[in-house]
């Protein structure tokens, strides 16, 4: 009946069948392994190391003193979730206490200006063209590419303001605009390198402070009888 010891202290695994329960009589509950399966012992298994996530965070929030709202669910981008790993995202997603610790432990977390440089290196790209342009029912701005080809050659070749006809279509160009393509990386790399030092953060507090029961182990563990692939 224990769901795992967090610091050498047994915690009950009653937490562990209530969410367990949730889940089999909510909404997604068709798309749930058959009870008693291999699978079904994965899900537990992947359940209970949310369970024991969500139990270390509430710990460290507590030693920290640290505020924990809002209280309800948050929802992460796909890539967010995958450079957290399933377990991490879906504790992060549904407890207060794990975001909390998430901002405390990530606070001082930036990118480097060597990161920065490397990734507009690799990024950067010419600013995109527009042409604004004036049809017979209204105007629009298109990327010269995307028009009928005969369109957009005669336009090239004609004075800026001069109807052209090409077949049935009707245009003139009022002004070719200059989109810039590349904007400050710098928010979207700090939040990756968060990202990339919580997990760091929260396997050495899991090796240091959770020990796991059998049944419990983490789904990916080689050791545990059902981590493997069926074809």
């Amino acid at each position: 009946m224990t769901l795992g010891l967090l610091d050498g202290r047994p915690l009950s695994r009653i937490a562990l069948d209530a969410r367990l329960a949730a889940l089999r009589s909510g909404p997604r509950s068709t798309a749930l392994p058959q009870p008693g399966s291999s699978e079904d012992r994965q899900l537990t298994r992947w359940v209970a190391q949310v369970l024991l996530t969500e139990a270390l965070c509430e710990a460290v929030a507590a030693e920290r003193n640290l505020p924990v709202f809002p209280p309800g669910p948050a929802h992460l981008d796909q890539q967010a979730a995958v450079e957290l790993g399933s377990i991490t995202a879906a504790a992060y997603e549904g407890n207060a206490a794990v975001r909390a610790v998430y901002d405390a432990v990530t606070a001082d977390i930036e990118p480097s200006p060597a990161d920065i440089a490397h990734y507009r290196t690799l990024t950067t790209r010419p600013p995109a063209t527009r042409w604004h342009l004036a049809l017979p029912d209204g105007s629009l701005e298109a990327d010269p590419d995307t028009l009928p080809t005969a369109l957009a050659e005669a336009l090239r070749e004609a004075p800026p303001g001069e109807w052209v006809t090409v077949g049935t279509w009707k245009a003139t160009l009022l002004a070719t605009l200059t989109i810039p393509q590349n904007g400050d990386p710098t928010p979207t790399l700090r939040e990756a390198a968060r990202r990339a030092a919580f997990t760091r953060w929260l396997d050495q507090e899991r090796a240091q402070r959770l020990t796991l029961v059998e049944g419990l182990e983490h789904p990916g563990d080689p050791t545990q009888p059902d981590n493997h692939h069926r074809h």
